[in-house]
């Protein structure tokens, strides 16, 4: 189906749009974080690349990534219509986010990037885990424990 409206008016239409965010699955990761006893994290905070949680003093970024929009390998599927619009976006968050990674690790910082459909409570040892790795990596000596 052809679009009702020019190129640049539907970019001034998009640009419009304001997200919420992926609130759902950050509320999640802060239940895990609240149950386990994980403290000294932040949100909001002005990283590059937007992180949806900072560990400030250990220079830990955390993204948690909704596994359509960041092309998770198990779970996302590409649309059947505009096939070739979905590839090139999918691909370009994708792309995106290995520049944050990079750009992330080059000035010190330790990157957790976490699926949504890790914080299912049937993961949350694993998920556990890699968080806790991640603090034991960036120097925090009491991961193990928490």
């Amino acid at each position: 189906m052809a679009d009702v409206f020019t190129k640049e008016k539907r970019s001034e239409v998009m640009s419009r749009i304001r997200g919420s965010g992926n609130k759902d699955t950050e509320l999640a990761l802060i239940a895990v974080f609240r149950r386990h006893g994980i403290t000294g994290w932040r949100r909001n905070q002005p990283v590059y690349g937007k992180p949806d949680f900072v560990f400030p003093r250990l220079r830990v970024a955390v993204f948690v990534d909704g596994c359509f929009w960041h092309g998770c390998p198990q779970h996302c599927k590409q649309p059947s219509n505009n096939r070739e619009f979905w590839a090139k976006k999918l691909e370009a968050n994708k792309k995106r986010d290995r520049l944050v990674n990079r750009t992330l690790r080059s000035r010190g910082w330790k990157v957790v990037r976490i699926w949504e459909h890790e914080l299912a409570r049937n993961r949350e040892g694993r998920l556990l885990a890699k968080l806790r790795r991640t603090f034991k990596a960036a120097g925090d000596s009491h991961a193990a424990q928490k």
